[in-house]
């Protein structure tokens, strides 16, 4: 069964960080293009991050450049978001997915960054 699973979300105050995880059962990270995805209140889901399959080269958004880094234990079949120096406009439900032809979404976690 494909099935994604975040975690790590939480509340955090404005220049905290948090780490993001996503594991993956069904297919394997490592084939695909794998995306980080945010939806804050109110707002359409966005992709925020991604790393390419192979060699695994990471992109970011304007908005967490600098602040964010993705990446993934191949071993785990997970991928991670390390998200520094947080801003309260970096509220939202997280996701993760392929960035072509997605699974199933899972449940999100919800990071809240207070000002």
């Amino acid at each position: 069964e494909v099935q994604l699973v975040e975690s790590g979300g939480g509340l955090v105050q404005a220049g905290g960080s948090l780490r993001l995880s996503c594991a993956a059962s069904g297919f394997t990270f490592g084939d695909y293009a794998i995306g980080w995805f945010r939806q804050a209140p109110g707002k359409e889901r966005e992709g925020i991050s991604c790393l390419s399959s192979s060699i695994g080269l990471p992109f970011y958004a304007d908005s967490v450049l600098g602040r964010f880094t993705i990446s993934r234990d191949m071993a785990k079949n997970t991928v991670f978001l390390q998200m520094n120096s947080l801003k309260p406009e970096d509220t939202g439900v997280y996701y993760c997915n392929k960035i072509f032809l997605p699974v199933p979404w899972g449940k999100g976690t919800l990071v809240t960054v207070s000002s």
